[in-house]
């Protein structure tokens, strides 16, 4: 299912509390339901909330079937040439201009510790080791 969404969600503490959700295209890697990758701009609001508090939760759907997964975690925010070349894709000089030594490129990494599935109207919680 994960690998079949086009789009995921990405959610965060702003400043004040309050939850943000942001749709996010699909990860760019990942190391089964515990690690995710995904690439976005440095200069965004959920890079400078995610240094203030890294607690997080990604959501995957699979709207055909009516079911789908949170996961819980936190996000590192990684600006290494390491982590940056790690992801980088062909055409990704659409969003960052000078490319992957970009300054607004960087990368995120959500690592997982629980989440919780829901299919057939029924929902399932589930640690992550």
């Amino acid at each position: 299912m994960v690998d079949k969404a086009g789009t995921s969600f990405i959610a965060y503490v702003d400043d004040e509390g309050y939850p943000i959700t942001k749709a996010m295209l699909k990860p760019r890697e990942r190391n089964g339901i515990k690690e995710f990758w995904f690439s976005t701009n440095t200069s965004s609001n959920k890079v400078k909330f995610f240094r203030n508090n890294p607690k997080a939760s990604i959501y995957f759907i699979d709207k055909r079937f009516f079911r789908g997964v949170s996961l819980l975690g936190t996000v590192e925010v990684l600006e290494t040439s390491e982590a940056k070349e790690r992801i980088w894709r062909k055409g990704d000089t659409m969003y960052y201009k000078e490319g992957v030594t970009d300054p607004d490129y960087c990368v995120l990494r959500f690592t997982a510790i629980k989440g919780r599935y829901y299919s057939n109207f029924k929902s399932e919680d589930f640690e992550i080791k």
